[in-house]
């Protein structure tokens, strides 16, 4: 069978199918910057202040309240003068010691269906490359979308490469993405647990709910999407372990 340009239909490559993954509160049951800046602290490299700072900027978040374009482009300035080397060093052994262990049981499995199915698999996340490369190797995901930070000469100028993989910004680096890939999005999966990814649930197939905030539980209900509950690791029995 040919198509009108003579093409045959058996020649065309079939669609692939992918498998997206936002990272904080989906695959993982903490948010990553608020480890990362539990981290500085502890090491002395952060006031009670700025770590104070950080934890408002998170609950504003939570609240669908928070500028997360302006305190992106400030937060990141902290970085501003420091080698890009060092930081990708000191992230990959902050994501071996204390992400890995955060992982929900039951986001691992979903990774692994996806991928023993053949599934295009990627996560996407607005934070940046030097936490979700590691946690992508680790879980042996070769894809992987993030917020940018600008480097010249191996170190950072305090400025980050818009948009910000964040809303309609992940749309737009996925977009690019699933051209690259061959990607149908109307037969993939995309595992979120925020409100603000509901322009990217919209575009895919297959949305999948997981550990909702209450904005995001509310519009799943409403559209008959499935929910699901991943148990933090270490829970067992009613209890932390």
């Amino acid at each position: 069978m040919s198509t009108a340009n003579g093409e045959s239909a058996l020649e065309r490559p079939r669609p692939r199918i992918g498998a997206f993954f936002d990272m904080d509160k989906t695959l993982i049951a903490e948010n990553s910057g608020s480890l990362f800046m539990k981290r500085l602290y502890e090491r002395g490299e952060l006031s009670k202040w700025e770590l104070a700072k950080g934890i408002g900027a998170y609950l504003q978040y939570k609240a669908g309240i928070l500028d997360i374009r302006a305190w992106t482009q400030d937060t990141m300035q902290m970085f501003t003068g420091q080698r890009e080397a060092d930081l990708a060093a000191e992230a990959r052994e902050w994501t071996q010691e204390e992400v890995v262990s955060v992982l929900y049981p039951e986001a691992v499995d979903a990774v692994r269906y996806h991928q023993e199915r053949g599934d295009v698999v990627a996560i996407v996340s607005g934070a940046t490359r030097f936490v979700v490369e590691p946690l992508a190797e680790y879980l042996s995901i070769e894809h992987f979308l993030y917020t940018r930070l600008e480097v010249e000469n191996g170190v950072f100028t305090g400025r980050v490469i818009e948009p910000i993989c964040f809303e309609e910004g992940k749309i737009y680096w996925l977009q690019q993405f699933i051209e690259e890939q061959g990607i149908d999005l109307a037969k993939s999966y995309f595992y979120t647990d925020s409100v603000t990814d509901l322009p990217l649930l919209d575009l895919v197939g297959h949305p999948i709910v997981t550990n909702p905030d209450p904005f995001l539980y509310r519009q799943a209900v409403k559209r008959h999407w499935p929910v699901r509950y991943f148990t933090p690791p270490g829970y067992v029995s009613g209890e932390l372990g």
